[in-house]
């Protein structure tokens, strides 16, 4: 299957999204979130971010950091979105936070800070959210999977890992 975009997801309250076209350019970005009390305020979240994506997408969301101390509320919502792409048929891959940041070129314990940067002297992309500086690396991880991308060492460790 020819993907038209790659997505990368990192599901939180503030839930970071990008899509890349297949030769690397940014064609969306966008942080969303809802307001009100859950878990309606969950489901719109979830279903504003699954209807953000295209039938024809290749999809990286973020996995589950374990020490989150809003673990439950994070899962709800993460487990949400999957289960809408799987019901939609929509191919998504898991990455580890851990491989996120490796791919990014950071070791895979660094803070946000080390991410921010490592991401701008790579690709020279920058936001003002975390959520999606992490949406565009699994974006661009997303695309390294499914298209002929030039690779350093450890990117391609990181690929070998998840595939």
């Amino acid at each position: 299957m020819r993907f038209e975009r790659f997505v990368g997801i990192d599901p939180s309250l503030r839930t970071g999204f990008v899509a890349l076209s297949p030769f690397g350019e940014v064609i969306e970005v966008k942080e969303i979130e809802r307001e009100g009390d859950d878990p309606a305020r969950m489901s719109e979240l979830i279903q504003a971010v699954v209807d953000s994506v295209h039938d024809t997408d290749f999809v990286a969301i973020e996995g589950f950091g374990y020490a989150s101390q809003r673990g439950f509320l994070l899962g709800g919502i993460g487990w949400g979105m999957r289960m809408e792409l799987y019901r939609r048929g929509i191919p998504y891959i898991d990455v580890a936070p851990s491989l996120l940041k490796k791919f990014a070129g950071a070791k895979g314990n660094a803070n946000k800070e080390k991410v921010v940067l490592e991401v701008y002297k790579r690709w020279g992309f920058e936001s003002d959210s975390n959520n999606v500086i992490d949406a565009f690396v699994l974006a661009q991880i997303a695309r390294a999977l499914r298209e002929q991308v030039k690779l350093t060492k450890f990117q391609q460790e990181v690929l070998n890992k998840i595939s």
